[in-house]
């Protein structure tokens, strides 16, 4: 004779099975960057400018005039013009910008899953004394 198997009137066979499943499913993702620009745009401009003028001018003039009864006459006119310029000019200008960026970021994605499960199950076959089957359950 076997266990759980009876060979004689009676026929009595059973089987009980029970247990429990369980799984994780975990999944981590990171990325990080960063970036940074610049740029500088500068400019002069520079322009010089000069001029001179001189301009003399001179002008004479002498009348002697003698009488014969002794008379005597004289005139003398005179001009003297004299004019120097000068002229400078110098412009300067600067202009510039100038811009910087920076930026940075962090990404971080995260997945937890949890799977449970439970399961029970039963078989018995009963026969009558004859040793034929009777009634089974599932």
């Amino acid at each position: 004779m076997s266990d759980g198997f009876d060979t004689g009137a009676d026929l009595d066979y059973g089987h009980f099975e029970a247990g429990a499943d369980s799984a994780d499913l975990e999944q981590l993702h990171t990325a990080s960057g960063s970036e940074a620009d610049y740029s500088s745009d500068f400019n002069v401009y520079e322009q010089d400018t000069e001029s001179a003028e001189s301009t003399d001018f001179q002008q004479g003039s002498h009348v002697e005039i003698d009488n014969p009864d002794g008379g005597h006459y004289e005139e003398t006119n005179f001009t003297n013009y004299s004019n120097d310029q000068f002229d400078s000019s110098h412009i300067f200008a600067a202009e510039g910008s100038e811009q910087g960026h920076e930026a940075q970021f962090d990404e971080l994605d995260a997945l937890r899953q949890s799977f449970n499960s439970e399961f029970a199950a039963g078989t018995e076959l009963q026969t009558d004394g004859g040793g034929h089957p009777g009634v089974a359950s599932n």
